[in-house]
């Protein structure tokens, strides 16, 4: 027997997503709305086998495109009337892509799908997927004038159109889904299209539905089954899986937070808007498919009515633990690569002894007003709950006090149904940051300090794989990644290029990294060559003057870096901040050419060699 309560969950948490996705690719509104109806019927009508698949969503989606697809006929980019000039530019740049383009770009960024589904769903190889999908992003971000990076927000702001759908109650499209499993025949179809309908004008039925979580309906896989009512036999409402009880308190905040007078502003189930209210967040839900969901805002407030100091709670429940390891890894991803402008990671910690697993991260957004934000996130069973203090200026503020307030949130969970372990005596100890990117051993936006007079963020290029040249060397040393070293082929080598387009920079400005791998004991003789040369440049080149500013060796770990000075002309000089170092047998070198104006922090690019080499360890 089919359940409708897990169709009701999946039809509430899956519709507002598909919908944006059938937007994005047709630009037509009641096209995109019609299919989404559509494919949730046929989902009924195959509940079974769309229930036994690996992802509800993934079964439903290609119905919803072509659906969208085939009503999308009245001509080739229909729009609505009306849209902010943001939205109709980011239509228009998808417009002048191809159907295939758009389709790739929409499954990477607006779907959770890894490479070989993507490429499976669209009809390609992964190899040719890939191309697709690297053509796709420069063509759109060429068309809407926006470095890559942007991509995804910029497709994740067409909910501005969609948020505000309303959709048929669940039963309705049940109905007509049942409808439609009757009979194949002439009469059956008809009362299938007499049923769905019905279910569209409800679509516009001021009385409608917003978009929610059924907060009182929802079935918790895994958990006891749900009491029988002695009169009637049939099966009592499930138990709540995500109470606001469970969520913290601004009592919990303000005994472990600076600031006085912490209040909760709202707590909702981050069904409206964007769903993006908490800063790096890259979707609405962690857990595409999660079964429950809220969000708690805390605030306090200065003398002239400005918070002072912001304070969230975002809590999920999954269906299953493997799920919530997701969910938990998606979160991590977030805010290790995060994409907000000139927000940069400064460091990881592990939570210790916080649920099944926790990990907190500090982070600042150098725009106007600099803010300092403490991440936490645990995962207990198959809740993942993450909170996160925001104060002006760059004083990270208690650290240890915030993954306390993290174990407190989990201790209001673990006892509950989906719950896990609980937290005991509460430790932080340092971590790599997370992988994150299409190349995850390498430095992401989010690793670069800010330079001075620059207010525009960093931007990274394409990882490619080096030709001879290596950006990264100096004058000083010439390192190649290409051909051999000590007999053994440099492999996995690729380089990039790190810039802040319309700063109006001097071309020689630029921050570039390479990396390769070689066997641990040539990794090691490559980077001992790269210190022979740099300690007899100044012998070498006139002019030179390099200074070894940190050197640092432990087992088959290395990390040597150095400024550079070398006189090109009689009134110029070119500066370089150089770095080399190794893990094993992975190897990397980092160099920023700063100008008189624009340069790093003292300790940035140190601090910035370490984090290559954290990226290059925590991905080998």
């Amino acid at each position: 027997m089919k359940d409708p309560e897990e169709f009701d969950a999946f039809y509430k948490d899956a519709r507002e997503r598909l919908l944006l996705q059938a937007y994005a690719l047709t630009g037509d509104l009641p096209a995109a709305r019609s299919a989404v109806r559509d494919g949730f019927v046929l989902a009924w009508h195959h509940w079974r086998k769309v229930n036994r698949s690996e992802s509800a969503e993934a079964w439903v989606r290609p119905h919803v495109w072509q659906h969208a697809h085939r009503r999308h006929t009245a001509r080739v980019w229909h729009r609505e009337k009306g849209l902010t000039a943001d939205v109709k530019a980011t239509l228009d740049a998808l417009g002048r892509l191809t159907t295939t383009q758009r389709r790739v770009l929409l499954l990477a960024h607006l779907a959770t799908t890894s490479m070989p589904e993507l490429a499976r769903e669209v009809g390609l190889t992964d190899e040719t997927a890939a191309r697709e999908l690297q053509h796709a992003t420069a063509q759109f971000s060429l068309h809407r004038e926006v470095p890559s990076p942007q991509v995804a927000l910029l497709l994740r702001r067409l909910e501005s159109v969609t948020a505000e759908v309303r959709w048929p109650r669940a039963s309705i499209v049940r109905r007509a889904g049942t409808a439609r499993r009757r009979t194949h025949t002439f009469v059956g179809v008809a009362a299938t299209v007499a049923a769905v309908a019905v279910a569209g004008t409800l679509l516009t039925d001021p009385s409608g539905l917003h978009p929610t979580l059924d907060r009182a309906a929802v079935a918790v896989p895994g958990a006891s089954p749900s009491p029988v009512s002695p009169s009637s036999g049939a099966l009592a409402p499930a138990a709540e899986p995500l109470p606001e009880s469970a969520m913290l308190p601004a009592g919990a905040v303000a005994a472990r937070v600076p600031g006085r007078g912490w209040t909760t502003v709202d707590t909702t189930d981050n069904t409206a808007g964007d769903g993006l209210s908490l800063p790096c967040r890259a979707s609405r839900y962690a857990d595409p498919q999660a079964v429950d969901a809220l969000v708690r805002e805390f605030s306090v407030t200065a003398e002239k009515g400005k918070p002072a100091r912001v304070a969230w709670q975002a809590t999920e429940v999954s269906r299953h633990r493997k799920a919530a390891k997701a969910g938990f890894r998606s979160v991590e991803k977030w805010y290790s690569g995060c994409t907000e402008g000139r927000t940069q990671l400064l460091r990881t910690s592990t939570v210790e002894n916080v649920g099944d697993e926790a990990v907190q991260m500090v982070l600042r957004d150098w725009a106007d007003p600099v803010r300092t934000y403490v991440l936490g996130v645990a995962r207990s069973g198959r809740y993942v709950t993450t909170t996160l203090t925001s104060a002006r200026g760059t004083n990270i503020e208690n650290p240890s006090g915030n993954a306390v307030l993290l174990g407190t949130a989990v201790d209001a969970l673990c006892d509950l149904g989906p719950g896990g372990a609980c937290t005991g005596k509460v430790g932080l100890s340092p971590r790599d940051a997370e992988p994150v990117g299409d190349a995850p051993r390498m430095l992401v936006e989010t690793d670069l300090p800010p330079v001075s007079t620059v207010s525009r963020p960093w931007v990274a290029s394409r990882a490619t794989k080096p030709r001879g040249n290596n950006p990264a060397a100096t004058r000083c040393d010439q390192t190649v990644f290409v051909g051999k070293v000590g007999g053994k082929a440099v492999r996995e080598a690729a380089t990039r290029t790190y810039l802040v387009p319309g700063a109006k920079l001097p071309l020689e400005f630029g921050l570039s990294e390479t990396i390769g791998t070689l066997p641990a004991q040539q990794a090691g003789g490559f980077v001992d060559a790269v210190r022979r040369k740099m300690a007899g440049c100044e012998d070498r080149e006139l002019g030179s003057d390099v200074t070894s500013t940190l050197s640092r060796s432990k087992g088959d770990t290395e990390l040597h870096t150095w400024r550079v000075s070398i006189e090109v002309s009689e009134n110029t000089d070119v500066r370089y901040d150089m770095a080399v170092g190794r893990v094993g047998g992975r190897i990397f070198q980092v160099a920023f050419v700063p100008t008189a104006k624009v340069q790093m922090a003292d300790g940035a690019f140190a601090a910035l060699a370490e984090r290559a080499l954290e990226r290059l360890r925590a991905a080998s």
